[in-house]
């Protein structure tokens, strides 16, 4: 294949990428840029081996394998339930650290086959360094990612776990990867322990980082491994003189950077904090709830009913209880009987409510809610005054008042929606006992003008339209 037609055809395959990312960016186009995206993959694959021009062994075996992964892709996707989203993002970010090390591995071994290998049988010096860069951040997207996985998933406790001396443990470690790829430059990969040294290290220091991580900066953590896997493809696309994986690995690495940075700022938190000790993480207890009974207004779905019929503006504040519960359609009959009354209905989400960035977008537009009904926090934040009733289903630290007057609590200073200062706040919670994320006690519950729904999400919102 002609090396100019190639370069074109990635090059329009990266084009492809950034038109996808774009129309990511919202809910409306967001079909439109999963095409683009498709269609810039399959570009960038079929010029690949067009340009390899593989035997046809190689290429059945190529072929095979890209089946059975797509298979189990489609199998997979079909089958998920949208709450387990996040989880799975995080899986297949795993996938793509794993992948980074497979493809580092196979170059470190046979680098005249990727034509990075020296005359007096060494590897070039930039390579070198390309090959170590992709190793130790695709084993650390590896590892975390799994870590990851297993806190969202249940698995393990999504609580942080401190390590007494972690932060020197992990410079030292971050130092002795550094000298390996020192020596590894040096030795002009000829001894192979030091990748693996590399590799090895890398996982350690991929599972260390997130631990000490709590569930209420998972989101976070998502998008900054959602970086990472990309940094990593970028690094290795040098060595494969791949364009195609360079630009897409840059866009990945950047857009992930950047909604890393979107998320800390709506937590009012730095990155670095965030991945040095875990949201709350400096009680240790998390400031969980005390132990001590306090008042509550509890209601039920006809008396909801009543009050939201009555109602000239409701917001309706989805969370993860929202998700767990996979109540978005029937909120949405909610709002559609709403709106037929005449009531003018809205809702607003949280840049970190869920357990992935745009969790609740996502949920929302399963249910086919019309898109310009959803707002962010900070165009919608100034309507709570407003509203006579704010409808909040399972967004917990989110909306808790704490965060603006407590500075001992773990979440003060984060951002949050200010459902407080509608006349009639309506939380739908399982029970009192369990707290959010951060592990705090959501001082809204106590509030005059809040009743508590005590049950499940679903079936309370459908006893409302019930009562509607």
């Amino acid at each position: 294949m002609n090396a100019d037609l190639a370069a074109l055809l990635y090059l329009v395959s990266g084009v492809l990428f950034i038109l996808a990312l774009r129309g990511l960016s919202s809910p409306e186009t967001s079909r439109q840029g999963n095409n683009f995206g498709m269609l810039g993959m399959a570009i960038a694959i079929a010029t690949t081996l067009w340009l390899v021009s593989p035997d046809t062994t190689t290429l059945m075996i190529i072929v095979g394998a890209v089946v059975i992964g797509g298979g189990i892709g489609a199998l997979i996707a079909r089958s998920i339930k949208m709450t387990a989203m996040p989880q799975l993002v995080a899986a297949f970010h795993s996938l793509v650290g794993l992948a980074a090390v497979a493809v580092a591995a196979a170059a470190f071994y046979a680098p005249e086959s990727f034509h990075i290998a020296t005359a007096d049988g060494g590897i070039k010096m930039s390579s070198l360094i390309e090959l170590a860069l992709g190793t130790a951040i695709g084993a650390i997207t590896f590892t975390g990612s799994v870590i990851a996985f297993a806190k969202l998933n249940g698995n393990m406790s999504g609580a942080p776990i401190m390590l007494p001396a972690r932060h020197l443990i992990n410079i030292a470690i971050a130092v002795a990867i550094v000298a390996l790829v020192v020596m590894t430059i040096q030795d002009g990969g000829r001894t192979a322990w030091h990748f693996w040294a590399i590799a090895g290290l890398s996982l350690l220091i991929g599972v260390l980082l997130i631990i000490p991580i709590g569930g209420a900066d998972m989101p976070v953590v998502v998008s900054m491994l959602n970086s990472y896997s990309g940094w990593a493809a970028a690094a290795l696309g040098f060595t494969l003189e791949n364009v195609a994986l360079i630009i897409t690995g840059a866009l990945v690495g950047s857009s992930g950077a950047i909604l890393s940075y979107i998320m800390c700022k709506a937590m009012n938190r730095s990155f670095i904090s965030v991945i040095l000790g875990g949201f709350g993480a400096a009680d240790g207890a998390t400031a969980a709830a005390t132990g001590i009974q306090r008042s509550y207004k509890a209601g039920s779905a006809d008396d909801a009913a009543f009050i939201m019929k009555n109602a000239s503006k409701v917001i309706i504040v989805p969370g993860y209880g929202m998700a767990s519960a996979q109540a978005q359609h029937s909120v949405r009959e909610m709002a559609d009987m709403l709106k037929k009354e005449g009531v003018d209905v809205k809702y607003a989400i949280h840049p970190v409510a869920g357990r992935m960035p745009g969790h609740m977008n996502v949920l929302l537009a399963e249910a086919n809610v019309p898109y310009d009904e959803v707002f962010e926090l900070e165009d919608i934040n100034n309507e709570f005054s407003q509203c006579d009733v704010a409808y909040v289903i399972g967004a917990n630290d989110v909306t808790n008042p704490l965060a603006k007057t407590d500075p001992q609590s773990p979440i003060f200073g984060m951002p949050i929606l200010d459902v407080e200062k509608a006349k009639t706040v309506l939380f739908v919670k399982r029970s009192m006992g369990g707290v959010g994320y951060a592990g705090v006690d959501n001082e809204l519950f106590y509030r005059d003008n809040t009743m508590m729904l005590l049950g499940d999400a679903k079936k309370m919102t459908d006893e409302i339209v019930k009562g509607l």
